[in-house]
């Protein structure tokens, strides 16, 4: 099989065989009305398609014997592009937010940052609640899991904790997700 890829508006749409480059023995071959002409040499096929103007593509490589079909293989190729296009269009992508506090957050601050959390999960992002701990906060780290505790609680109403509080080098993490 060809290894050669086509770019079209950012859409990458794999090379078929076609023509000339196919090589088996006997193929299956479809008409260009979908109709089933049987089974036949690949000489005899790539002719049929000669004659009517058209290629000659392998559309299932793998089936046995493998499949062609006689279609203009242009517009083959702009028909699965803009499937694919359609396809990515209908994909969510889903996006981590991060939102950073320390352990000494005064209870304003850390209402913002529930509000951006908020505003993030509505959208429905996931959100990456880390608590940064710097020289001496260090030492009390076990105390400041109630700040990521209140975050969550605070939140309870649109988002579930994903994964709990866990520490990571000099940082707790935490993420929350929609409710479902």
């Amino acid at each position: 099989m060809l290894s050669t890829f086509f770019r079209m508006e950012g859409t990458v749409i794999s090379d078929y065989m076609i023509n000339e480059q196919i090589r088996d023995k006997e193929v299956r071959l479809i008409g260009e009305e979908g109709q089933q002409l049987g089974i036949m040499s690949a000489k005899e096929a790539q002719k049929l398609a000669e004659d009517a103007g058209l290629d000659l593509v392998k559309i299932a490589p793998t089936a046995n014997p493998p499949v062609c079909k006689i279609i203009d293989y242009g517009k083959f190729r702009y028909e699965q592009a803009r499937k694919e296009k359609e396809a990515k269009k209908k994909q969510k992508v889903v996006e981590i937010k991060e939102i950073r506090l320390s352990p000494n957050i005064d209870t304003n601050d850390l209402n913002t940052k529930v509000g951006a959390a908020r505003k993030f999960i509505s959208k429905g992002d996931k959100v990456k609640v880390t608590l940064r701990f710097r020289g001496r906060e260090m030492a009390h780290m076990n105390t400041s899991k109630h700040i990521l505790d209140d975050f969550a609680e605070s939140l309870s109403d649109v988002a579930t904790v994903e994964k709990a509080p866990k520490v990571e080098g000099r940082s707790m993490t935490m993420f929350l997700t929609e409710k479902r």
